[in-house]
């Protein structure tokens, strides 16, 4: 059997391209695995759970079609999608995991997260990361009509972009010291994690010890799937223009 883990797929309306590769994924991979993990950044964009549009329809029925059929589907939240919630969850079947969380993969102890908070470096982003997942502050957002919601949706992602293109690729990457911390505060060895849209298989040592930090990647030019058995795990690409195989 196998797990599957995805991340940073950004779906958007705007992206047909994305969705229809993310579509076909599901309909034609997901059969007859253990699990699939989406580790963040499953939108480009969440403002709560009460939008509705065809676009999220058509997403959230693949997932309830995946769930219904008896395999379990896990989330962790992104720096897109934090807002995602237990109504999501409840319409998808999907259950939401705590943002580090250690799993058994095939008797590896594996630490699994969006990666986000190992990105210490960006002063400014674990900044604004703090006061975004203040739970008052998230309170008072979720009673803001939609309409303004979205506005603010829209206005945030204009920012990042330019805020992101200001910094250095260094910043917006993992500090390792981070990585090694929190993997021996978790008694693993071995980490997967999207975010920075970096896709590699990191090898190094903890306390004189091999471990290994597996980076997803994004769907933006193409998908990217962690395909995870018994026998070892591959980092594979799935093309926009050509339907997976069975």
């Amino acid at each position: 059997m196998t797990t599957l883990f995805i991340a940073d797929l950004h779906l958007s309306a705007e992206r047909p391209d994305i969705t229809a590769c993310f579509l076909r994924f599901m309909a034609q991979e997901t059969h007859h695995i253990d699990a699939l993990y989406v580790l963040g950044d499953l939108f480009e964009m969440w403002i709560g759970d009460d939008e509705d549009s065809p676009f999220l329809r058509q997403i959230k029925q693949a997932f309830k079609t995946l769930t219904d059929a008896g395999t379990p589907c896990y989330f962790i939240h992104g720096n897109r999608d934090f807002l995602i919630g237990k109504r999501f969850s409840r319409e998808t079947g999907i259950t939401l995991l705590p943002e580090h969380t250690v799993v058994d993969l095939y008797g590896t102890p594996t630490l699994i997260l969006h990666g986000d908070t190992l990105c210490i470096e960006d002063q400014a982003y674990q900044r604004y990361r703090k006061k975004v997942h203040n739970p008052v502050i998230q309170w008072l957002f979720a009673r803001l009509p939609l309409s303004y919601r979205i506005k603010v949706g829209d206005k945030f992602r204009q920012n990042s972009g330019k805020n992101n293109q200001t910094k250095s690729q260094s910043i917006m990457d993992v500090t390792q010291t981070e990585v090694i911390r929190i993997m021996r505060d978790a008694n693993v060895t071995q980490m997967i994690h999207g975010h920075t849209h970096r896709p590699k298989i990191h090898n190094f040592e903890i306390d004189g010890i091999p471990a290994q930090r597996i980076v997803l990647g994004d769907w933006y030019d193409n998908g990217s799937v962690l395909v995870y058995n018994v026998d070892g795990y591959q980092l594979e690409t799935r093309n926009f223009n050509t339907p997976s195989s069975d």
